[in-house]
């Protein structure tokens, strides 16, 4: 059973229909002794990272994730879920969960590309370019495109948690990995194709 993980963020019920689509049986729960039993767990979300973790504490959802990263079981961030598992915000000066060393910054200002200003939030379409394979990406066409809208980003402390990276006036990360972790800046569950992939991959991922 795949566990989704409940904390009053926003994109969680479309993550709920993209595993419907796959086949996937789920749970969404904020019960750390459901999130435990599961096989895998999904930590999505859309929000701000200051309101997410006063919710997260509240709930002790915060100590719970550092225990169950720690089981070897694999854990998925979705957006607002990648940025809270750094160490800090910028968005609301937030300190967060820790599970990976850095910040989450945001966009500069006056970004521009190919002669023209880029909006922030940065919303629509781009790729994504993998430093090394991972199986939750196999299968994955280099050309795709992913959903992506942000304010702010992941920026961990070590290069070598940076699984893909993204162009938008800077390069950043849009996909990270440590050990049974695996966390993206872009929307799997709203990519179409590409991202059901993604979805389906790390469904049957062991964390290895």
């Amino acid at each position: 059973m795949i566990a989704i993980i409940d904390y009053n963020a926003g994109n969680i019920a479309s993550v709920a229909r993209a595993l419907h689509v796959i086949g996937q049986e789920y749970v969404v729960t904020d019960d750390t002794s459901v999130l435990t039993a599961a096989s895998c767990v999904i930590f999505p979300g859309v929000g701000a990272a200051g309101e997410a973790m006063a919710y997260l504490r509240h709930k002790k959802l915060d100590s719970w994730l550092l225990g169950y990263l720690s089981s070897g079981k694999p854990l998925l961030g979705i957006c607002l879920g990648t940025q809270i598992i750094l160490d800090a915000s910028e968005e609301n000066d937030t300190q967060c969960i820790g599970l990976v060393g850095g910040t989450t910054r945001r966009f500069p200002e006056n970004l521009v590309a190919d002669g023209r200003r880029l909006k922030i939030p940065h919303m629509g379409w781009n790729r994504v370019a993998l430093r090394r394979p991972h199986p939750v990406f196999a299968g994955v066409p280099a050309e795709a495109e992913f959903y992506f809208v942000h304010s702010y980003y992941p920026s961990p402390g070590d290069e070598k948690a940076v699984l893909a990276t993204t162009e938008y006036g800077i390069t950043f990360c849009s996909a990270l990995a440590v050990n049974n972790l695996v966390a993206v800046q872009f929307h799997p569950e709203k990519s179409g194709r590409p991202g059901l992939q993604i979805l389906k991959n790390f469904c049957g991922w062991r964390g290895r």
